[in-house]
């Protein structure tokens, strides 16, 4: 009976205090749900996760997120700077101290010599970057680094730009845009930073909670997971992620990869990053796998940091995550041999000699001495799962990174298309045929003739029009990784038959964002009820970056064709495009942007005023001193135009866009002798689009050369057989010359290829109405 009483008064006690602390988790629950936490919760900082997650925070001391930017200190520097000098191109640069604080003394803004102050490191290994203030809240990445695994000071601009002459009014010069930290870098060093650049007053007043990569660059502000940590533990609610913004376990492969692609991508941020978001194209949009980034069979050629490697991968397919390799909190790999593969491949398979015969480490054989000893491949590299299946590429001079496509070695690609192969990447000395010989000999002769979609690309670049059908197959084919169907869909743009039409139509309506994007970008629509049709619907799509990519589209199509129910999503998408825009306006690829959008609503003056301040950035941008020129000759300023142009072909004779648009500049002129010659040398372009061999057919019309319009006519209608503006051209020169029968044969194409363009019925209907 005692016992009994005290078990009841135990009992009581339990139920009375869980009465409070049901009201605390419930409370709790209704301010921290979902759709209010992200809003609400704010950086602490990660003093505030040491006590709770000690073992963590270790594990990061010292990674590369940690040393990811730092205030130049002497416990933070690197490089020499006791009166160190570095010469390069016969000019000397000199490193030193003052005052406790950091120096250089080297070549400026206009090319004036000068100290500048070096107040942030960048990075750590294997090498370190330095930052000085200029005006404007901006910081600088000098081009001088330091290496530290060789303890020297190197030049990044032979190693990252070889073929360009960097002078200082170059755009790529350290003191210029190229090489700004505020817009180019930072985001990716620094947790919560915030650009805040200014478009009107052209300054940064950039900002971040921590300086370098901390636990709430990954996790998201913390200060709601303090408030649950802070609950009794009876009290926590188990279904709010523990307070925290971003979710970080219980997820799969997709999303957690996407906890990465922020700054482990090749991307363009077109808006600041808002924790907890899983869409990444609603802040950025990641770089397809076209050149020159990546190889045509999606190798990494320019930077790529990963991402688009990894999501084209088999490991990727199935499943396999960054923190399957690395641990998340130090940046480590997990082993550093082949045990990191064979947590998950058999060894009895695969680390044989029967798979990879290269020798293992400690067996018999002398290393490769290849190029005059230069380069040494020691014994039992080749028997490294990563030297096969990652092979890597040096940027910045001296940061070897590896492809992370996990790609079977393809030396029979390399013979046709011309990509490297992990096999002669090692043996140097060897040739691409020498490869291939060993692989078939090996694994057989079938090894040569499995697809890859790297041909069809290669074909596609070069437009050649076997490339369409494979094109299409991948586009349709779900097997394929997204970001290679995403890929296909860009490149199917450059066909205009019905069929790469209708595919990209269907594109459109893709359930994956990436492709959806890709197919509003080179959407082929030729009437504005297409565009109505087909694209204005995207303007709710939920994704930000389909959506105002589709705004901006339709500026192409006059106001009055798009229906009133969609003016408000049309004006709603179009502002985030300029909102977005306006954030990267730093660069003057985004002004140009702006421009292109002022142009096609008809504002000239302020489309001038945007391509005249993207020059101002950088002068070498001869696509924007184009349009410039159109838009000065819309504006009547015809001279202005035509000197422009002339300008642009002086220094780029290759460049057949100006060649062409001075052509048609003379022909409005009525200067069509000078006109017929100019588009006379766009034709011969190997890149020559059909309008070139269209408006050239018009000025021979328009001088009565019939003959000759005819037969540019009929090249044109070669080399693009299915282009619409060629074979309306050709059927009214046809009507003219009397050929009615070549006529209705060409009305009859458009009929078939283009039904819903009234071109062909109604040069039907014409040669009905000769016949009465």
């Amino acid at each position: 009976m005692k016992n009994w009483k005290i078990v009841g008064f135990v009992a009581t006690v339990v139920i009375v205090l869980s009465v409070p602390l049901y009201l605390l988790k419930q409370n709790y629950m209704k301010k921290n749900n979902p759709a209010e936490l992200s809003a609400r919760a704010t950086y602490v900082g990660k003093e505030k996760c040491i006590d709770c997650h000690r073992r963590e925070y270790d594990l990061w001391r010292g990674s590369d997120h940690d040393w990811a930017m730092a205030v130049a200190t002497d416990s933070t520097v690197l490089g020499d700077f006791n009166n160190a000098e570095f010469e390069y191109n016969g000019k000397v640069s000199r490193f030193y101290k003052k005052d406790g604080r950091f120096y250089v003394f080297t070549e400026g803004p206009n090319g004036k010599w000068g100290e500048f102050e070096i107040v942030y490191t960048f990075g750590v290994r294997p090498l370190q970057q330095y930052l000085v203030p200029f005006p404007g809240g901006r910081y600088q990445c000098l081009p001088l680094a330091w290496d530290t695994e060789k303890q020297r000071w190197f030049n990044l601009v032979p190693a990252v730009y070889p073929n360009e002459d960097v002078t200082p009014n170059n755009w790529l010069h350290w003191t210029n845009q190229s090489q700004n930290w505020n817009g180019m870098c930072a985001e990716c060093h620094s947790t919560n930073l915030q650009k805040n650049y200014d478009l009107r007053t052209d300054q940064y007043h950039t900002t971040w909670s921590e300086i370098n990569v901390s636990c709430e660059a990954c996790h998201g502000p913390g200060s709601a997971h303090l408030e649950w940590a802070a609950l009794p533990e009876m009290a926590r609610p188990q279904d709010t992620n523990y307070g925290l913004v971003v979710q970080t376990s219980d997820i799969d492969n997709k999303q957690y990869v996407k906890l990465c692609v922020r700054c482990h991508s090749r991307r363009s941020f077109f808006d600041k990053f808002q924790p907890g978001d899983s869409e990444v194209l609603n802040y950025m949009i990641p770089q397809l796998l076209r050149a020159p980034y990546y190889f045509p069979d999606g190798q990494i050629l320019e930077e790529d940091y990963v991402h688009g490697s990894f999501v084209q991968s088999k490991m990727y397919d199935n499943d396999v995550r960054c923190n399957d390799c690395h641990d998340v909190h130090s940046g480590k790999r997990k082993f550093e041999d082949n045990r990191l593969c064979l947590q998950c491949h058999r060894a009895d398979l695969y680390d044989t000699f029967a798979h990879h015969f290269h020798k293992k480490v400690g067996e018999t054989g002398e290393p490769l001495m290849l190029e005059g000893g230069r380069k040494v491949v020691q014994v039992g590299e080749g028997a490294l799962c990563v030297n096969c299946h990652m092979p890597g590429r040096y940027y910045m001079g001296v940061d070897f990174r590896r492809d992370h496509s996990f790609r079977i070695p393809r030396p029979d690609l390399s013979l046709k298309i011309g990509v490297p192969n992990a096999c002669t990447q090692c043996h140097t000395d060897k040739s691409d045929r020498w490869a291939l010989d060993y692989v078939v000999k090996w694994y057989g002769e079938s090894f040569t003739t499995r697809p890859h979609f790297g041909t069809v690309f290669t074909a596609a670049e070069e437009g050649k029009p076997e490339a369409r059908e494979g094109l299409i197959r991948i586009v349709e084919d779900d097997l394929f990784p997204v970001i290679v169907r995403a890929t296909a869909v860009s490149l199917l743009g450059n066909y205009s038959d019905p069929e790469s039409r209708k595919v990209i139509r269907q594109a459109l309506r893709n359930p994956e964002s990436l492709i959806r994007y890709a197919a509003v970008r080179v959407y082929p629509g030729q009437q504005p009820s297409e565009w109505v049709q087909d694209v204005a619907p995207l303007l709710n799509d939920p994704v930000r970056a389909v959506r105002m990519t589709a705004a901006m589209r339709l500026t192409l199509v006059a106001r009055q064709f798009l229906p009133p129910k969609y003016q408000p999503s049309f004006q709603s998408a179009l502002t985030e495009y300029r909102q977005a825009m306006e954030y990267l306006g730093d660069f003057p690829s985004s002004r140009h942007n702006l421009g292109n959008m002022y142009a096609n609503l008809g504002q000239l003056e302020k489309a001038a005023q945007f391509y005249q301040n993207a020059l101002k950035i950088d002068r070498q941008l001869f696509g924007t001193k184009v349009n410039l020129a159109l838009v000065y000759n819309r504006l009547g300023k015809a001279a202005e135009a035509e000197k422009l142009l002339r300008e642009i072909i002086q220094k780029r004779p290759w460049m057949i866009e100006a060649v062409y648009y001075l052509g048609l500049l003379l022909a409005e002129k009525k200067q069509y002798t000078e006109a017929a010659q100019w588009l006379e040398k766009a034709a011969r372009d190997p890149n020559a689009n059909p309008r070139i061999f269209y408006n050239l057919g018009l000025v021979y019309q328009q001088v009565g050369q019939l003959t000759r319009a005819r037969k540019i006519l009929e090249k044109g209608l070669r080399l693009y057989p299915n282009d619409a503006s060629i074979l309306y051209a050709l059927a009214s020169l046809y009507l003219n010359i009397g050929q009615q029968e070549k006529a209705r044969e060409i009305g009859n194409r458009l009929r078939k290829l283009y039904p819903e363009n009234p071109l062909g019925q109604q040069i039907l209907d014409y040669l009905e109405k000769m016949k009465q």
